[in-house]
């Protein structure tokens, strides 16, 4: 597209809309303009508008978030993390003015597919043919009420300058922090539009953008493929068990082995476990809500099938084994059975997402911790402090109370392990090498000590008896 051709026509709508959204409006019907139709595209920008209403999902409407005509963000196309995903390169920014959400400039840094060939590039275009950048074009995770993603063949140019063929872009990576101090190769040349201020996602923060850590070293644990989700230790003492995301149930001492879902297809992957107070079964619990029973334990109902505005992270079961809790990563709660609803975090501001809950001993409480340490208390939880605020050197990733119910334990992917009330320290991993991250944590009732597990299944035992792990 001719930047000429951009800048007047930008100017001649200028009145009508703004610069970024017709850019990405003309920019995707590129090719009309390009050979000398442009100019009638622009007097009659519905048309225009017509295709990017068709561009993500012919499925969504032209009112929809999907066919505005702007690039979904990186955080919730890439794990949460709000960098630019891999095989993605930096191509230019934007700025919005008095964004509420940085208190002031915010800035908006396209992640552009990058190109296995160069067809399509060259004679002043800058962009390869959609087969060769490796993407697609579509609506983002969310469906019509996400933006799009791989659609958009446009380029403002101020990064990686070097890069002189490119891809759609994928994404836009969004701080409050200028672009050169993201990417040392943006640079200062500004572009500007405040239409963008206030949008947002869930996922981004104001932090400065951070890449996603380095991948695993490869899993040396075949049986259990790396993917342990969640411990749970039997009431009556002596067992432990734990789960892995597809299902697979592992269990040793005394906890019951009546069952999984290994070889079941599942919509979502497995986040928690928690056994019955008789130790003669368990219930599971995916990502979308949804509920499975073994041996005693029996159903009370799920979100199964219904909207959750995040996935679940884990749960808890009642003292009496008639009711259980759900907790979502952005602290909203789901009671079921004879288990009462004291509160949640849904809706309101978090630091960092929730990760892991437990219930009080009269079951008529529970807490939720946070990633950062902080702790949520509602109906007789006690708090007895966090690590809210403080320095972890890894987040956290799962909880449990003692049996008195005045105390809890956290304890960090490295292994660290934080006590408060009466729940002691006997121990932990912190500062020394694990194979795999720690996913979870449990108290054994019989000494007032925990175990810790890793991914690969490792257990870790302080001051309670190791009873078995699959590694």
């Amino acid at each position: 597209m001719s930047t000429a051709l951009v800048e007047r026509a930008s100017t001649f709508l200028a009145a009508r809309v703004s610069r970024r959204s017709f850019i990405n409006r003309s920019a995707l019907a590129g090719s009309a303009v390009t050979v000398g139709s442009g100019l009638d595209l622009l007097l009659r920008p519905g048309t225009a508008y017509g295709y990017v209403c068709t561009c993500g999902s012919s499925a969504c409407g032209c009112g929809t978030t999907c066919c505005a005509g702007w690039s979904e963000f990186c955080c919730s196309i890439n794990g949460g993390y709000n960098y630019c995903p891999a095989d993605t390169v930096m191509g230019g920014w934007w700025k919005a003015d008095n964004s509420s959400y940085c208190g002031g400039p915010r800035y908006y840094m396209d992640c552009h597919a990058t190109c296995g060939c160069t067809t399509g590039c060259g004679g002043g275009w800058g962009f390869c043919e959609p087969g060769c950048d490796g993407t697609t074009c579509g609506c983002g995770p969310q469906g019509c009420n996400s933006w799009v993603t791989g659609c958009f063949q446009f380029r403002y140019g101020q990064c990686n300058q070097q890069i002189s063929c490119i891809g759609r872009i994928v994404c836009r990576v969004v701080a409050c922090v200028p672009p050169w101090t993201v990417d040392p190769s943006c640079t200062t040349t500004l572009a500007k539009d405040n239409h963008t201020a206030e949008h947002n996602e869930p996922c981004w923060t104001p932090a400065i953008p951070a890449p996603p850590p380095p991948p695993p070293p490869p899993c040396n644990a075949p049986i259990t493929e790396c993917k342990v989700r969640s411990l749970a230790a039997v009431t009556t003492a002596g067992g432990y068990g734990m789960v892995t995301s597809f299902g697979k149930v592992f269990s040793y001492g005394t906890f019951p082995a009546v069952g999984d879902l290994a070889t079941t297809h599942l919509n979502q992957p497995i986040v928690g476990i928690a056994a019955t107070p008789s130790g003669k079964g368990y219930w599971l619990c995916a990502a979308d809500g949804g509920i499975f029973t073994f041996g005693d334990a029996v159903f009370y109902g799920s979100m199964g099938g219904q909207h959750l505005n995040q996935p679940i992270v884990g749960m808890a079961a009642t003292p009496s084994g008639k009711g259980y809790w759900f907790v979502a990563s952005d602290g909203g709660i789901f009671a079921f059975g004879d288990a009462a609803f004291y509160g949640s975090m849904g809706g309101q501001h978090l630091n960092q997402p929730i990760v892991g809950m437990a219930a009080t001993r009269s079951g008529k409480g529970y807490w939720l911790c946070a990633a950062d340490g902080g702790i949520f208390a509602f109906g007789d939880a006690a708090f007895y402090g966090s690590m809210g605020g403080q320095h972890l050197n890894e987040p956290i990733v799962g909880m449990a109370a003692t049996s008195s119910g005045k105390g809890y334990w956290f304890v960090a992917a490295d292994g660290g392990i934080f006590a408060f009330g009466d729940a002691a320290f006997y121990g932990s991993m912190g500062g020394q090498h694990l194979a795999r991250p720690m996913v979870g944590l449990a108290g054994d009732t019989a000494t007032g000590g925990y175990w810790c597990v890793a991914s690969d299944g490792g257990i870790f035992a302080f001051d309670a008896p190791f009873l078995g792990s699959p590694v």
